[in-house]
Protein backbone atom coordinates (compact mmCIF):
# COMPACT_ATOMS: atom_id res chain seq x y z
CA UNK A 1 0.00 0.00 0.00
CA UNK A 2 1.31 3.44 -0.91
CA UNK A 3 1.06 6.43 1.38
CA UNK A 4 -1.92 8.51 0.25
CA UNK A 5 -2.66 12.19 0.82
CA UNK A 6 0.34 12.40 3.19
CA UNK A 7 -1.37 10.08 5.65
CA UNK A 8 1.11 7.78 7.42
CA UNK A 9 0.72 4.06 6.87
CA UNK A 10 0.26 2.02 10.04
CA UNK A 11 0.01 -1.70 10.70
CA UNK A 12 -2.72 -2.73 13.16
CA UNK A 13 -1.85 -6.15 14.57
CA UNK A 14 -5.26 -7.28 15.90
CA UNK A 15 -8.81 -5.91 15.67
CA UNK A 16 -9.47 -3.14 18.19
CA UNK A 17 -12.68 -1.58 19.49
CA UNK A 18 -14.89 -0.29 16.64
CA UNK A 19 -14.68 3.33 17.80
CA UNK A 20 -10.88 3.19 17.91
CA UNK A 21 -10.69 1.46 14.53
CA UNK A 22 -12.86 4.22 13.06
CA UNK A 23 -10.52 6.90 14.39
CA UNK A 24 -7.44 5.10 13.09
CA UNK A 25 -8.99 4.59 9.65
CA UNK A 26 -9.96 8.26 9.52
CA UNK A 27 -6.43 9.50 10.26
CA UNK A 28 -4.11 6.86 8.79
CA UNK A 29 -3.75 4.40 5.97
CA UNK A 30 -4.26 1.14 7.82
CA UNK A 31 -3.01 -2.36 7.13
CA UNK A 32 -4.85 -5.07 9.06
CA UNK A 33 -2.45 -7.64 10.42
CA UNK A 34 -5.09 -10.32 10.97
CA UNK A 35 -5.75 -10.29 7.21
CA UNK A 36 -2.06 -10.52 6.31
CA UNK A 37 -0.81 -13.49 8.30
CA UNK A 38 -0.25 -15.69 5.26
CA UNK A 39 1.69 -12.90 3.53
CA UNK A 40 3.76 -12.35 6.68
CA UNK A 41 4.62 -16.05 6.88
CA UNK A 42 5.53 -15.97 3.20
CA UNK A 43 8.07 -13.23 3.86
CA UNK A 44 6.25 -10.25 2.36
CA UNK A 45 7.65 -6.84 3.30
CA UNK A 46 5.70 -3.59 3.75
CA UNK A 47 8.23 -0.74 3.36
CA UNK A 48 5.67 2.08 3.65
CA UNK A 49 4.59 1.24 7.20
CA UNK A 50 5.85 3.72 9.78
CA UNK A 51 4.03 2.58 12.93
CA UNK A 52 2.59 -0.55 14.49
CA UNK A 53 -0.53 -0.41 16.67
CA UNK A 54 -0.94 -3.38 18.96
CA UNK A 55 -2.08 -4.62 22.36
CA UNK A 56 -0.14 -5.99 25.29
CA UNK A 57 -1.29 -9.50 24.47
CA UNK A 58 -0.64 -9.38 20.73
CA UNK A 59 2.67 -7.50 20.94
CA UNK A 60 5.01 -7.09 17.99
CA UNK A 61 7.23 -10.02 17.10
CA UNK A 62 10.65 -9.86 15.51
CA UNK A 63 9.20 -11.46 12.37
CA UNK A 64 6.66 -8.65 12.10
CA UNK A 65 9.15 -5.85 12.76
CA UNK A 66 11.57 -7.30 10.21
CA UNK A 67 8.76 -7.14 7.64
CA UNK A 68 8.38 -3.40 8.32
CA UNK A 69 11.84 -1.97 7.51
CA UNK A 70 10.73 1.68 7.86
CA UNK A 71 8.80 1.29 11.12
CA UNK A 72 9.51 4.06 13.63
CA UNK A 73 7.06 3.39 16.46
CA UNK A 74 5.22 0.56 18.18
CA UNK A 75 2.17 2.05 19.94
CA UNK A 76 0.66 -0.39 22.42
CA UNK A 77 -2.84 -0.15 23.89
CA UNK A 78 -1.93 -1.53 27.31
CA UNK A 79 0.91 -1.57 29.82
CA UNK A 80 2.24 -5.04 29.08
CA UNK A 81 5.20 -5.08 26.73
CA UNK A 82 6.54 -8.62 27.12
CA UNK A 83 5.15 -9.66 23.72
CA UNK A 84 7.02 -6.82 21.96
CA UNK A 85 10.54 -7.65 20.79
CA UNK A 86 12.25 -4.89 22.73
CA UNK A 87 15.74 -6.05 21.80
CA UNK A 88 14.94 -5.61 18.11
CA UNK A 89 13.26 -2.25 18.77
CA UNK A 90 16.25 -1.04 20.78
CA UNK A 91 18.76 -2.14 18.17
CA UNK A 92 16.84 -0.58 15.27
CA UNK A 93 15.86 2.70 16.93
CA UNK A 94 12.14 1.91 17.09
CA UNK A 95 10.28 3.83 19.79
CA UNK A 96 7.72 2.00 21.93
CA UNK A 97 4.81 3.55 23.81
CA UNK A 98 2.36 2.01 26.26
CA UNK A 99 -0.66 3.41 28.13
CA UNK A 100 0.35 3.58 31.81
CA UNK A 101 -1.58 5.43 34.47
CA UNK A 102 -5.03 5.35 32.90
CA UNK A 103 -5.72 1.71 33.78
CA UNK A 104 -4.15 1.50 37.24
CA UNK A 105 -7.35 1.99 39.20
CA UNK A 106 -9.48 -0.46 37.23
CA UNK A 107 -6.83 -3.16 37.43
CA UNK A 108 -6.46 -2.57 41.16
CA UNK A 109 -10.24 -2.72 41.55
CA UNK A 110 -10.23 -6.11 39.82
CA UNK A 111 -7.52 -7.41 42.14
CA UNK A 112 -9.61 -6.45 45.17
CA UNK A 113 -12.77 -7.84 43.58
CA UNK A 114 -11.04 -11.19 43.07
CA UNK A 115 -9.74 -11.09 46.62
CA UNK A 116 -13.18 -10.40 48.03
CA UNK A 117 -14.78 -13.03 45.81
CA UNK A 118 -12.37 -15.71 47.04
CA UNK A 119 -12.42 -14.80 50.73
CA UNK A 120 -16.17 -14.21 50.96
CA UNK A 121 -17.05 -17.09 48.57
CA UNK A 122 -19.23 -14.74 46.55
CA UNK A 123 -19.68 -16.97 43.52
CA UNK A 124 -20.62 -19.97 45.63
CA UNK A 125 -22.99 -17.80 47.64
CA UNK A 126 -24.64 -16.52 44.47
CA UNK A 127 -25.16 -20.08 43.23
CA UNK A 128 -26.45 -21.06 46.69
CA UNK A 129 -29.25 -18.51 46.40
CA UNK A 130 -30.05 -19.08 42.73
CA UNK A 131 -30.30 -22.85 43.20
CA UNK A 132 -32.77 -22.52 46.07
CA UNK A 133 -30.47 -24.10 48.64
CA UNK A 134 -30.94 -21.20 51.08
CA UNK A 135 -34.42 -22.59 51.80
CA UNK A 136 -32.79 -25.65 53.34
CA UNK A 137 -30.32 -23.82 55.59
CA UNK A 138 -27.69 -21.14 55.90
CA UNK A 139 -24.55 -20.65 53.85
CA UNK A 140 -21.21 -21.74 55.40
CA UNK A 141 -19.07 -19.10 57.06
CA UNK A 142 -16.55 -17.30 54.85
CA UNK A 143 -13.33 -15.45 55.78
CA UNK A 144 -12.74 -11.77 56.48
CA UNK A 145 -10.15 -9.60 54.76
CA UNK A 146 -9.71 -7.37 57.80
CA UNK A 147 -6.44 -8.03 59.59
CA UNK A 148 -5.02 -10.23 56.86
CA UNK A 149 -1.47 -9.69 55.59
CA UNK A 150 -1.24 -8.75 51.90
CA UNK A 151 2.04 -9.18 50.06
CA UNK A 152 2.23 -7.36 46.72
CA UNK A 153 4.69 -8.54 44.10
CA UNK A 154 5.64 -5.47 42.08
CA UNK A 155 5.00 -2.08 43.66
CA UNK A 156 4.67 -0.01 40.51
CA UNK A 157 1.67 2.20 39.79
CA UNK A 158 -0.77 -0.72 39.79
CA UNK A 159 0.81 -2.31 42.84
CA UNK A 160 0.52 0.95 44.76
CA UNK A 161 -3.14 1.31 43.79
CA UNK A 162 -3.73 -2.23 45.07
CA UNK A 163 -1.91 -1.40 48.30
CA UNK A 164 -4.16 1.62 48.94
CA UNK A 165 -7.26 -0.49 48.42
CA UNK A 166 -5.96 -3.28 50.64
CA UNK A 167 -5.28 -0.75 53.41
CA UNK A 168 -8.88 0.46 53.10
CA UNK A 169 -9.92 -3.10 54.01
CA UNK A 170 -7.66 -2.97 57.08
CA UNK A 171 -5.10 -5.31 55.60
CA UNK A 172 -1.41 -5.08 56.50
CA UNK A 173 0.56 -4.43 53.32
CA UNK A 174 4.13 -5.43 52.43
CA UNK A 175 5.86 -5.86 49.09
CA UNK A 176 8.56 -7.59 47.10
CA UNK A 177 10.37 -6.23 44.05
CA UNK A 178 13.80 -5.80 42.50
CA UNK A 179 14.60 -2.93 44.88
CA UNK A 180 13.19 -1.13 47.89
CA UNK A 181 11.11 1.99 47.23
CA UNK A 182 12.35 5.07 49.09
CA UNK A 183 8.97 6.82 49.05
CA UNK A 184 6.77 4.19 50.75
CA UNK A 185 6.63 2.95 54.32
CA UNK A 186 5.38 -0.57 53.60
CA UNK A 187 7.74 -3.30 54.80
CA UNK A 188 9.99 -4.56 52.01
CA UNK A 189 11.08 -8.15 51.41
CA UNK A 190 14.15 -8.84 49.30
CA UNK A 191 13.16 -12.51 48.98
CA UNK A 192 9.81 -13.56 47.53
CA UNK A 193 9.60 -16.92 49.28
CA UNK A 194 10.24 -15.27 52.64
CA UNK A 195 7.43 -12.79 51.99
CA UNK A 196 5.06 -15.54 50.85
CA UNK A 197 5.61 -17.34 54.15
CA UNK A 198 4.78 -14.14 56.06
CA UNK A 199 1.48 -13.23 54.37
CA UNK A 200 -2.05 -14.53 53.91
CA UNK A 201 -2.46 -13.16 50.39
CA UNK A 202 -0.02 -12.79 47.51
CA UNK A 203 -1.12 -10.29 44.83
CA UNK A 204 0.87 -10.29 41.59
CA UNK A 205 1.30 -6.93 39.84
CA UNK A 206 4.65 -7.39 38.12
CA UNK A 207 5.53 -7.28 34.41
CA UNK A 208 5.68 -10.41 32.30
CA UNK A 209 8.59 -11.47 30.15
CA UNK A 210 11.56 -13.79 30.24
CA UNK A 211 13.01 -12.33 33.43
CA UNK A 212 9.84 -12.96 35.47
CA UNK A 213 8.69 -16.25 33.95
CA UNK A 214 7.53 -18.64 36.71
CA UNK A 215 8.87 -16.36 39.42
CA UNK A 216 5.95 -17.67 41.47
CA UNK A 217 6.87 -21.35 41.48
CA UNK A 218 5.93 -24.31 43.63
CA UNK A 219 8.37 -23.25 46.35
CA UNK A 220 6.72 -19.82 46.66
CA UNK A 221 3.23 -21.35 46.71
CA UNK A 222 4.24 -23.87 49.37
CA UNK A 223 5.47 -20.96 51.49
CA UNK A 224 2.11 -19.21 51.02
CA UNK A 225 0.50 -22.38 52.30
CA UNK A 226 -2.80 -24.15 52.69
CA UNK A 227 -4.60 -21.06 53.99
CA UNK A 228 -2.97 -18.66 51.54
CA UNK A 229 -4.61 -17.05 48.53
CA UNK A 230 -2.93 -16.10 45.25
CA UNK A 231 -4.31 -13.23 43.14
CA UNK A 232 -2.93 -12.71 39.63
CA UNK A 233 -3.82 -9.66 37.55
CA UNK A 234 -0.32 -9.46 36.02
CA UNK A 235 0.60 -12.03 33.36
CA UNK A 236 -0.03 -15.75 33.24
CA UNK A 237 3.64 -16.36 32.54
CA UNK A 238 4.75 -15.18 35.99
CA UNK A 239 3.16 -18.24 37.65
CA UNK A 240 4.11 -21.90 37.18
CA UNK A 241 0.56 -22.84 36.21
CA UNK A 242 1.08 -26.59 36.47
CA UNK A 243 2.37 -26.19 40.02
CA UNK A 244 -0.54 -23.88 40.84
CA UNK A 245 -3.15 -26.35 39.59
CA UNK A 246 -1.52 -29.20 41.47
CA UNK A 247 -1.58 -27.30 44.76
CA UNK A 248 -5.14 -26.07 44.36
CA UNK A 249 -6.29 -29.61 43.71
CA UNK A 250 -4.49 -31.23 46.65
CA UNK A 251 -5.14 -28.41 49.13
CA UNK A 252 -1.59 -27.15 49.56
CA UNK A 253 -2.84 -23.70 48.45
CA UNK A 254 -5.97 -22.20 49.97
CA UNK A 255 -7.43 -20.43 46.95
CA UNK A 256 -6.81 -18.25 43.91
CA UNK A 257 -8.31 -15.38 41.96
CA UNK A 258 -6.98 -15.48 38.41
CA UNK A 259 -7.52 -12.97 35.62
CA UNK A 260 -4.62 -14.20 33.49
CA UNK A 261 -3.37 -17.61 32.45
CA UNK A 262 -0.24 -19.12 30.97
CA UNK A 263 -1.86 -20.22 27.69
CA UNK A 264 -4.96 -18.02 27.56
CA UNK A 265 -7.65 -18.20 26.40
CA UNK A 266 -7.09 -21.86 27.29
CA UNK A 267 -7.73 -22.38 31.01
CA UNK A 268 -7.19 -25.70 32.83
CA UNK A 269 -10.66 -27.23 33.03
CA UNK A 270 -9.85 -28.89 36.35
CA UNK A 271 -10.14 -25.42 37.90
CA UNK A 272 -13.74 -24.96 36.78
CA UNK A 273 -15.25 -27.00 39.60
CA UNK A 274 -13.15 -25.63 42.46
CA UNK A 275 -15.18 -23.42 44.83
CA UNK A 276 -12.06 -21.68 46.16
CA UNK A 277 -10.99 -20.42 42.72
CA UNK A 278 -12.40 -17.40 40.87
CA UNK A 279 -11.63 -17.11 37.15
CA UNK A 280 -12.03 -14.05 34.91
CA UNK A 281 -11.10 -13.64 31.21
CA UNK A 282 -8.17 -11.16 31.33
CA UNK A 283 -10.57 -8.31 31.97
CA UNK A 284 -8.83 -6.29 34.68
CA UNK A 285 -8.76 -3.10 32.59
CA UNK A 286 -11.94 -3.90 30.66
CA UNK A 287 -14.26 -1.05 31.51
CA UNK A 288 -15.75 1.39 29.04
CA UNK A 289 -14.05 4.33 30.71
CA UNK A 290 -10.60 2.78 31.00
CA UNK A 291 -10.49 1.33 27.50
CA UNK A 292 -11.53 4.71 26.09
CA UNK A 293 -8.73 6.41 28.03
CA UNK A 294 -6.21 3.80 26.86
CA UNK A 295 -7.28 4.26 23.25
CA UNK A 296 -7.00 8.04 23.55
CA UNK A 297 -3.52 7.88 25.03
CA UNK A 298 -2.35 5.55 22.28
CA UNK A 299 -3.81 7.91 19.66
CA UNK A 300 -2.16 10.89 21.32
CA UNK A 301 1.19 9.10 21.14
CA UNK A 302 0.68 8.37 17.44
CA UNK A 303 -0.26 11.97 16.71
CA UNK A 304 2.69 13.30 18.70
CA UNK A 305 5.09 11.07 16.81
CA UNK A 306 3.85 12.03 13.37
CA UNK A 307 3.76 15.72 14.24
CA UNK A 308 7.32 15.69 15.51
CA UNK A 309 6.34 16.23 19.14
CA UNK A 310 7.72 14.32 22.15
CA UNK A 311 5.96 11.05 22.93
CA UNK A 312 3.67 11.23 25.92
CA UNK A 313 4.45 7.83 27.46
CA UNK A 314 7.57 6.35 25.87
CA UNK A 315 8.96 3.08 27.15
CA UNK A 316 12.59 3.60 28.11
CA UNK A 317 14.17 0.69 26.27
CA UNK A 318 17.51 1.04 28.00
CA UNK A 319 15.93 -0.11 31.27
CA UNK A 320 12.92 -2.14 30.06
Amino acid sequence: MMQLANRPVIFIVVPLAPALMAQLNAQFECLHGWELQDALRAGEVWPAVRAVVTTGGAGASRQLLQALPAVELVACVGVGFDAIDLDYARTHGIAVTTTPGVLDRCVADTALALLLAVFRQLLSADAFVRQGRWLAGGFPLARSLSGKRCGIVGLGNIGRAIARRAEAFDMAVCYYGPSQKADVAYPYFADLTTMAAAVDVLVLALPGGVSTRHVVDGRVMDALGADGVLINIARGSVVDQAALVERLLDGRLGGAGLDVFEHEPQVPEVLFGLPNVVLTPHMASATVETRAAMAQLMLDNLRAHFSGQPLLTPLHLDCA
